[in-house]
Protein backbone atom coordinates (compact mmCIF):
# COMPACT_ATOMS: atom_id res chain seq x y z
CA UNK A 1 0.00 0.00 0.00
CA UNK A 2 2.74 2.47 0.97
CA UNK A 3 5.34 3.13 -1.71
CA UNK A 4 8.28 5.43 -1.11
CA UNK A 5 9.24 7.09 -4.38
CA UNK A 6 11.15 10.17 -5.46
CA UNK A 7 8.99 13.28 -5.21
CA UNK A 8 8.52 15.29 -8.42
CA UNK A 9 6.56 18.51 -8.11
CA UNK A 10 3.07 18.28 -9.61
CA UNK A 11 0.99 21.22 -10.79
CA UNK A 12 -1.65 21.75 -8.14
CA UNK A 13 -4.63 23.99 -7.35
CA UNK A 14 -6.32 24.53 -3.98
CA UNK A 15 -10.07 24.84 -3.44
CA UNK A 16 -11.74 26.07 -0.24
CA UNK A 17 -15.01 27.51 1.04
CA UNK A 18 -15.94 30.63 2.99
CA UNK A 19 -18.91 29.68 5.19
CA UNK A 20 -20.73 31.06 8.23
CA UNK A 21 -18.43 28.87 10.37
CA UNK A 22 -15.25 29.76 8.46
CA UNK A 23 -14.86 33.42 7.52
CA UNK A 24 -12.55 34.81 4.83
CA UNK A 25 -9.58 35.30 7.18
CA UNK A 26 -9.82 31.77 8.60
CA UNK A 27 -10.32 30.30 5.12
CA UNK A 28 -7.14 32.05 3.96
CA UNK A 29 -5.24 30.64 6.98
CA UNK A 30 -6.43 27.11 6.20
CA UNK A 31 -5.41 27.49 2.55
CA UNK A 32 -1.96 28.79 3.61
CA UNK A 33 -1.57 25.62 5.68
CA UNK A 34 -2.95 23.49 2.83
CA UNK A 35 -0.37 25.03 0.47
CA UNK A 36 2.42 24.09 2.91
CA UNK A 37 0.97 20.56 3.09
CA UNK A 38 0.89 20.39 -0.73
CA UNK A 39 4.52 21.57 -0.89
CA UNK A 40 5.51 18.96 1.71
CA UNK A 41 3.80 16.26 -0.38
CA UNK A 42 5.53 17.42 -3.57
CA UNK A 43 3.06 19.82 -5.17
CA UNK A 44 3.54 23.22 -6.78
CA UNK A 45 0.44 25.37 -6.15
CA UNK A 46 -0.52 27.46 -9.19
CA UNK A 47 -3.74 29.04 -7.94
CA UNK A 48 -6.32 29.08 -5.13
CA UNK A 49 -10.07 29.07 -5.65
CA UNK A 50 -12.52 30.10 -2.92
CA UNK A 51 -16.29 30.47 -2.91
CA UNK A 52 -18.78 31.88 -0.40
CA UNK A 53 -21.45 29.29 0.45
CA UNK A 54 -23.53 28.60 3.54
CA UNK A 55 -22.96 24.86 3.20
CA UNK A 56 -20.97 22.78 0.68
CA UNK A 57 -22.82 21.59 -2.43
CA UNK A 58 -23.74 17.93 -1.66
CA UNK A 59 -22.94 16.89 -5.25
CA UNK A 60 -19.86 18.91 -6.22
CA UNK A 61 -18.72 20.64 -2.96
CA UNK A 62 -18.54 24.03 -4.78
CA UNK A 63 -21.12 25.58 -7.11
CA UNK A 64 -21.39 24.51 -10.77
CA UNK A 65 -20.32 27.95 -12.02
CA UNK A 66 -17.17 27.96 -9.90
CA UNK A 67 -16.48 24.36 -10.92
CA UNK A 68 -16.62 25.40 -14.60
CA UNK A 69 -14.08 28.17 -13.85
CA UNK A 70 -11.82 25.62 -12.15
CA UNK A 71 -12.21 23.23 -15.11
CA UNK A 72 -11.09 25.90 -17.60
CA UNK A 73 -8.00 26.69 -15.48
CA UNK A 74 -7.15 22.99 -15.14
CA UNK A 75 -7.34 22.46 -18.91
CA UNK A 76 -5.40 25.61 -19.81
CA UNK A 77 -2.54 24.94 -17.35
CA UNK A 78 -2.43 21.13 -17.48
CA UNK A 79 -3.05 20.86 -13.74
CA UNK A 80 -2.59 17.33 -12.40
CA UNK A 81 -4.07 17.60 -8.91
CA UNK A 82 -6.97 19.55 -7.33
CA UNK A 83 -6.81 19.64 -3.53
CA UNK A 84 -9.91 20.46 -1.48
CA UNK A 85 -9.53 21.94 2.01
CA UNK A 86 -12.30 19.79 3.54
CA UNK A 87 -13.00 16.08 3.43
CA UNK A 88 -15.07 15.11 0.39
CA UNK A 89 -17.76 12.45 0.41
CA UNK A 90 -17.24 9.51 -1.98
CA UNK A 91 -20.07 10.86 -4.20
CA UNK A 92 -18.57 14.37 -4.34
CA UNK A 93 -15.16 12.98 -5.24
CA UNK A 94 -16.64 10.84 -8.03
CA UNK A 95 -18.68 13.72 -9.49
CA UNK A 96 -15.80 16.23 -9.40
CA UNK A 97 -13.41 13.73 -11.01
CA UNK A 98 -15.83 13.27 -13.93
CA UNK A 99 -15.93 17.01 -14.55
CA UNK A 100 -12.31 18.07 -13.94
CA UNK A 101 -10.65 14.94 -15.37
CA UNK A 102 -7.69 15.16 -12.95
CA UNK A 103 -6.70 13.72 -9.57
CA UNK A 104 -9.03 14.90 -6.80
CA UNK A 105 -7.57 14.88 -3.28
CA UNK A 106 -9.04 16.26 -0.06
CA UNK A 107 -7.19 17.46 3.03
CA UNK A 108 -7.46 14.06 4.75
CA UNK A 109 -6.04 12.18 1.76
CA UNK A 110 -3.20 14.70 1.48
CA UNK A 111 -2.21 14.30 5.14
CA UNK A 112 -2.35 10.51 4.79
CA UNK A 113 -0.09 10.76 1.72
CA UNK A 114 2.47 12.84 3.66
CA UNK A 115 2.36 10.35 6.52
CA UNK A 116 3.00 7.54 4.01
CA UNK A 117 6.09 9.40 2.75
CA UNK A 118 7.38 10.11 6.25
CA UNK A 119 6.80 6.71 7.90
CA UNK A 120 10.20 5.11 8.49
CA UNK A 121 9.69 2.27 10.97
CA UNK A 122 7.54 -0.81 10.43
CA UNK A 123 5.30 0.39 13.27
CA UNK A 124 4.64 3.82 11.74
CA UNK A 125 4.09 2.30 8.31
CA UNK A 126 1.53 -0.15 9.73
CA UNK A 127 -0.34 2.69 11.45
CA UNK A 128 -0.44 4.78 8.29
CA UNK A 129 -1.49 1.83 6.12
CA UNK A 130 -4.40 1.11 8.47
CA UNK A 131 -5.54 4.75 8.27
CA UNK A 132 -5.24 4.67 4.46
CA UNK A 133 -7.36 1.54 4.13
CA UNK A 134 -10.04 2.90 6.49
CA UNK A 135 -10.16 6.05 4.36
CA UNK A 136 -10.24 3.99 1.14
CA UNK A 137 -13.00 1.54 2.09
CA UNK A 138 -16.07 3.78 1.56
CA UNK A 139 -14.49 5.25 -1.59
CA UNK A 140 -13.86 2.02 -3.49
CA UNK A 141 -16.93 2.44 -5.70
CA UNK A 142 -15.72 5.76 -7.05
CA UNK A 143 -12.10 4.82 -7.58
CA UNK A 144 -12.29 2.15 -10.28
CA UNK A 145 -14.17 1.96 -13.57
CA UNK A 146 -13.85 -1.83 -13.89
CA UNK A 147 -15.95 -2.61 -10.81
CA UNK A 148 -19.04 -3.76 -12.65
CA UNK A 149 -20.90 -7.05 -12.20
CA UNK A 150 -19.14 -10.13 -13.41
CA UNK A 151 -20.02 -11.06 -16.99
CA UNK A 152 -23.17 -13.13 -17.40
CA UNK A 153 -23.64 -16.21 -19.62
CA UNK A 154 -23.53 -19.97 -19.32
CA UNK A 155 -22.49 -21.08 -15.88
CA UNK A 156 -22.51 -17.51 -14.52
CA UNK A 157 -26.16 -17.13 -13.52
CA UNK A 158 -25.88 -18.38 -9.94
CA UNK A 159 -25.46 -16.31 -6.78
CA UNK A 160 -22.13 -14.58 -7.00
CA UNK A 161 -20.07 -11.77 -5.64
CA UNK A 162 -19.66 -8.51 -7.53
CA UNK A 163 -16.14 -7.31 -8.15
CA UNK A 164 -16.61 -4.33 -5.82
CA UNK A 165 -17.78 -6.65 -3.03
CA UNK A 166 -14.66 -8.76 -3.57
CA UNK A 167 -12.45 -5.67 -3.28
CA UNK A 168 -14.30 -4.49 -0.16
CA UNK A 169 -13.86 -7.90 1.43
CA UNK A 170 -10.14 -7.85 0.65
CA UNK A 171 -9.80 -4.36 2.18
CA UNK A 172 -11.80 -5.36 5.30
CA UNK A 173 -9.60 -8.45 5.72
CA UNK A 174 -6.50 -6.28 5.38
CA UNK A 175 -7.85 -3.83 8.00
CA UNK A 176 -8.47 -6.72 10.44
CA UNK A 177 -4.96 -8.04 9.80
CA UNK A 178 -3.37 -4.63 10.38
CA UNK A 179 -5.39 -4.09 13.58
CA UNK A 180 -4.19 -7.45 14.92
CA UNK A 181 -0.62 -6.54 13.99
CA UNK A 182 -0.94 -3.19 15.79
CA UNK A 183 -2.35 -4.86 18.90
CA UNK A 184 0.72 -7.10 19.00
CA UNK A 185 3.09 -4.13 18.58
CA UNK A 186 1.07 -2.17 21.18
CA UNK A 187 1.67 -4.93 23.71
CA UNK A 188 5.40 -4.89 22.91
CA UNK A 189 5.54 -1.11 23.32
CA UNK A 190 3.60 -1.35 26.59
CA UNK A 191 6.28 -3.73 27.87
CA UNK A 192 8.98 -1.31 26.68
CA UNK A 193 7.31 1.57 28.53
CA UNK A 194 7.02 -0.60 31.64
CA UNK A 195 10.72 -1.49 31.44
CA UNK A 196 11.71 2.17 31.62
CA UNK A 197 11.29 2.07 35.37
CA UNK A 198 9.94 4.90 37.48
CA UNK A 199 11.81 7.77 35.86
CA UNK A 200 9.75 10.92 35.34
CA UNK A 201 8.42 11.06 31.76
CA UNK A 202 8.27 14.34 29.86
CA UNK A 203 6.60 14.58 26.44
CA UNK A 204 7.01 17.28 23.80
CA UNK A 205 3.63 18.05 22.24
CA UNK A 206 2.49 20.75 19.86
CA UNK A 207 1.36 21.68 16.40
CA UNK A 208 3.35 20.32 13.48
CA UNK A 209 6.50 22.25 12.49
CA UNK A 210 6.85 24.25 15.73
CA UNK A 211 10.39 23.01 16.46
CA UNK A 212 9.81 20.02 18.77
CA UNK A 213 12.52 17.87 17.16
CA UNK A 214 15.01 20.76 17.15
CA UNK A 215 14.31 21.30 20.85
CA UNK A 216 14.68 17.54 21.45
CA UNK A 217 18.08 17.57 19.75
CA UNK A 218 19.34 20.52 21.79
CA UNK A 219 18.16 19.39 25.23
CA UNK A 220 19.03 15.69 24.82
CA UNK A 221 22.15 16.18 22.65
CA UNK A 222 20.71 13.61 20.22
CA UNK A 223 20.27 13.61 16.45
CA UNK A 224 16.53 13.36 15.78
CA UNK A 225 15.57 14.21 12.18
CA UNK A 226 14.33 17.82 11.94
CA UNK A 227 13.23 19.71 8.83
CA UNK A 228 11.18 22.82 8.02
CA UNK A 229 8.29 20.78 6.64
CA UNK A 230 5.01 19.57 8.10
CA UNK A 231 5.15 16.16 9.83
CA UNK A 232 8.94 15.82 9.49
CA UNK A 233 8.77 13.50 12.53
CA UNK A 234 6.32 10.60 12.68
CA UNK A 235 8.12 8.04 14.81
CA UNK A 236 8.16 8.57 18.54
CA UNK A 237 11.67 9.06 19.94
CA UNK A 238 12.52 8.59 23.63
CA UNK A 239 15.81 9.79 25.12
CA UNK A 240 17.21 9.82 28.65
CA UNK A 241 18.08 13.40 29.63
CA UNK A 242 20.03 14.62 32.67
CA UNK A 243 19.75 18.23 33.84
CA UNK A 244 22.05 18.98 36.75
CA UNK A 245 21.97 15.65 38.55
CA UNK A 246 18.36 14.78 37.80
CA UNK A 247 17.60 12.15 35.09
CA UNK A 248 14.27 11.91 33.25
CA UNK A 249 12.88 10.54 29.96
CA UNK A 250 12.05 12.96 27.13
CA UNK A 251 9.70 11.91 24.30
CA UNK A 252 9.33 13.60 20.91
CA UNK A 253 5.84 12.89 19.51
CA UNK A 254 4.05 13.35 16.19
CA UNK A 255 2.83 16.90 15.55
CA UNK A 256 -0.87 17.79 15.57
CA UNK A 257 -2.76 19.79 12.95
CA UNK A 258 -6.17 21.40 12.49
CA UNK A 259 -8.76 19.08 10.93
CA UNK A 260 -6.59 16.07 11.84
CA UNK A 261 -8.11 13.00 10.11
CA UNK A 262 -9.99 10.80 12.58
CA UNK A 263 -8.44 7.73 10.93
CA UNK A 264 -5.01 8.93 12.03
CA UNK A 265 -6.07 9.66 15.61
CA UNK A 266 -7.44 6.11 15.77
CA UNK A 267 -4.46 4.35 14.17
CA UNK A 268 -1.88 6.42 16.08
CA UNK A 269 -3.47 5.72 19.47
CA UNK A 270 -0.48 3.80 20.78
CA UNK A 271 1.91 6.55 19.67
CA UNK A 272 -0.31 8.95 21.59
CA UNK A 273 -0.04 6.62 24.59
CA UNK A 274 3.39 8.19 25.12
CA UNK A 275 1.52 11.46 25.75
CA UNK A 276 -1.10 9.77 27.92
CA UNK A 277 1.54 8.19 30.16
CA UNK A 278 3.71 11.31 30.45
CA UNK A 279 4.03 13.01 33.85
CA UNK A 280 4.74 16.44 32.33
CA UNK A 281 3.92 17.97 28.94
CA UNK A 282 6.05 20.60 27.23
CA UNK A 283 3.58 22.28 24.87
CA UNK A 284 5.81 23.82 22.18
CA UNK A 285 4.32 26.79 20.29
CA UNK A 286 5.69 28.63 17.24
CA UNK A 287 5.13 32.20 18.42
CA UNK A 288 6.33 33.58 15.09
CA UNK A 289 3.29 32.03 13.34
CA UNK A 290 0.42 34.54 12.95
CA UNK A 291 -2.13 31.88 13.96
CA UNK A 292 -0.29 30.44 16.95
CA UNK A 293 -3.29 30.96 19.27
CA UNK A 294 -5.44 28.80 16.95
CA UNK A 295 -2.67 26.19 16.97
CA UNK A 296 -2.77 26.13 20.78
CA UNK A 297 -6.55 25.59 20.69
CA UNK A 298 -6.18 22.72 18.18
CA UNK A 299 -3.53 20.97 20.27
CA UNK A 300 -5.55 21.39 23.49
CA UNK A 301 -8.62 19.98 21.74
CA UNK A 302 -6.70 16.84 20.67
CA UNK A 303 -5.17 16.49 24.14
CA UNK A 304 -8.71 16.58 25.53
CA UNK A 305 -9.79 13.89 23.05
CA UNK A 306 -7.02 11.53 24.22
CA UNK A 307 -7.63 12.27 27.92
CA UNK A 308 -4.44 14.28 28.60
CA UNK A 309 -5.79 17.82 29.01
CA UNK A 310 -5.37 17.86 32.83
CA UNK A 311 -1.65 16.94 32.90
CA UNK A 312 0.93 19.43 34.28
CA UNK A 313 1.95 21.52 31.28
CA UNK A 314 4.65 24.07 30.51
CA UNK A 315 4.02 26.39 27.55
CA UNK A 316 7.24 26.74 25.55
CA UNK A 317 6.96 29.67 23.12
CA UNK A 318 9.62 28.83 20.54
CA UNK A 319 11.12 30.69 17.53
CA UNK A 320 11.40 34.10 19.24
CA UNK A 321 14.31 34.74 16.85
CA UNK A 322 11.80 34.72 13.96
CA UNK A 323 9.12 36.81 15.70
CA UNK A 324 8.61 40.24 14.12
CA UNK A 325 5.62 42.35 15.22
CA UNK A 326 4.02 44.67 12.69
CA UNK A 327 4.89 48.32 13.29
CA UNK A 328 2.72 51.44 13.36
CA UNK A 329 4.30 54.78 12.51
CA UNK A 330 4.14 57.37 15.30
CA UNK A 331 2.18 59.79 13.11
CA UNK A 332 -0.28 57.08 11.99
CA UNK A 333 -3.58 57.96 13.65
CA UNK A 334 -5.76 55.62 11.58
CA UNK A 335 -4.26 52.14 11.98
CA UNK A 336 -5.73 50.38 14.99
CA UNK A 337 -3.33 48.35 17.15
CA UNK A 338 -4.04 44.61 17.03
CA UNK A 339 -2.33 41.46 18.29
CA UNK A 340 -0.17 41.51 15.16
CA UNK A 341 1.52 44.63 16.60
CA UNK A 342 2.26 43.13 20.05
CA UNK A 343 5.88 42.86 21.11
CA UNK A 344 6.99 39.75 23.02
CA UNK A 345 6.87 41.77 26.24
CA UNK A 346 3.28 42.80 25.51
CA UNK A 347 2.35 39.18 24.80
CA UNK A 348 3.75 38.25 28.23
CA UNK A 349 1.19 40.57 29.84
CA UNK A 350 -1.84 39.14 27.99
CA UNK A 351 -3.51 35.83 28.88
CA UNK A 352 0.00 34.36 29.10
CA UNK A 353 0.44 36.13 32.45
CA UNK A 354 -2.19 33.76 33.91
CA UNK A 355 0.09 30.77 33.29
CA UNK A 356 1.77 31.53 36.65
CA UNK A 357 5.35 30.93 35.57
CA UNK A 358 4.50 27.81 33.56
CA UNK A 359 5.58 29.56 30.34
CA UNK A 360 8.88 30.50 28.78
CA UNK A 361 10.03 32.22 25.57
CA UNK A 362 12.98 30.57 23.81
CA UNK A 363 14.69 29.95 20.50
CA UNK A 364 15.71 26.29 20.19
CA UNK A 365 17.67 27.12 17.04
CA UNK A 366 19.81 29.87 18.61
CA UNK A 367 19.56 28.56 22.21
CA UNK A 368 18.15 31.90 23.44
CA UNK A 369 16.89 31.78 27.08
CA UNK A 370 18.00 28.16 27.19
CA UNK A 371 19.43 28.33 30.72
CA UNK A 372 16.07 29.58 32.03
CA UNK A 373 14.29 26.85 30.07
CA UNK A 374 16.48 24.11 31.56
CA UNK A 375 15.98 25.53 35.06
CA UNK A 376 12.18 25.59 34.62
CA UNK A 377 12.09 21.98 33.32
CA UNK A 378 14.42 20.91 36.15
CA UNK A 379 12.14 22.47 38.78
CA UNK A 380 9.01 20.86 37.31
CA UNK A 381 10.63 17.41 36.97
CA UNK A 382 12.12 17.64 40.49
CA UNK A 383 8.69 18.48 41.91
CA UNK A 384 7.24 15.29 40.37
CA UNK A 385 10.32 13.23 41.27
CA UNK A 386 10.30 14.17 44.97
CA UNK A 387 6.61 13.23 45.15
CA UNK A 388 7.42 9.82 43.66
CA UNK A 389 10.59 9.27 45.70
CA UNK A 390 10.17 11.26 48.94
CA UNK A 391 12.90 9.28 50.69
CA UNK A 392 15.77 10.39 48.45
CA UNK A 393 15.11 14.10 47.93
CA UNK A 394 18.37 14.85 49.72
CA UNK A 395 20.22 13.45 46.69
CA UNK A 396 19.05 16.36 44.57
CA UNK A 397 20.37 19.72 45.67
CA UNK A 398 19.09 22.94 44.21
CA UNK A 399 19.98 23.21 40.53
CA UNK A 400 22.66 25.67 39.48
CA UNK A 401 24.36 26.14 36.13
CA UNK A 402 27.77 25.46 37.72
CA UNK A 403 26.71 21.79 38.03
CA UNK A 404 26.61 21.46 34.24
Amino acid sequence: MIEQTDISYEKTILIGLITKFQDEVKSEEYLDELEFLAYTAGGEVLKRFTQKMDVPNPKTFIGTGKLEEVKNFVNENEVGVAIFDDELTPAQQKNIEKILQCKIIDRTNLILDIFAQRAQTSYARTQVELAQYEYLLPRLAGMWTHLERQRGGIGMRGPGETEIETDRRIVRDRISLLKDKLKKIDRQMEVQRGNRGSLVRVALVGYTNVGKSTLMNVISKSDVFAENKLFATLDTTVRKVVIGNLPFLLTDTVGFIRKLPTQLVESFKSTLDEVREADLLLHVVDISHPSFEHHIDSVEKILEEIGSADKPTVMVFNKIDAYEPEEIDEDDLITEKTKAHYTLEEWRHTWMAKLNGDAIFISALNKENFDEFRKLVYDKVREIHTTRFPYNTFLYDEYTEEEE
